[in-house]
C-alpha cells in the first residue's frame, strides 16, 4: 500500500530557509550584553519560503 506523501516545503531560494539573522550593532547595554538587531529576508519576509505563485486565469478557460 503507497504511503501518504507529504507536500515539500518551497524553500525562499534567496535566503536558503535562514530567513532572519541576528546582526550585532557593537555597543554594548549597560549590563554588557551586545546589542543586536533582527533583519529578514526581503523576499519571503522572514518565513523561509518562498510564496506561492499568482495563479491567472486565461481568458475563456473555464474554472
Amino acid at each position: 500500500m503507497p504511503q501518504p506523501t507529504r507536500p515539500v516545503p518551497r524553500i525562499c531560494p534567496n535566503c536558503d530557509g535562514f530567513a532572519s539573522v541576528a546582526i550585532t550593532t557593537g555597543a554594548r547595554t549597560p549590563h554588557g550584553h551586545l546589542r543586536t538587531i533582527t533583519a529578514d529576508c526581503r523576499a519571503c519576509h522572514g518565513t523561509g519560503t518562498r510564496p506561492a505563485p499568482a495563479r491567472r486565469n486565461r481568458e475563456g478557460a473555464r474554472v
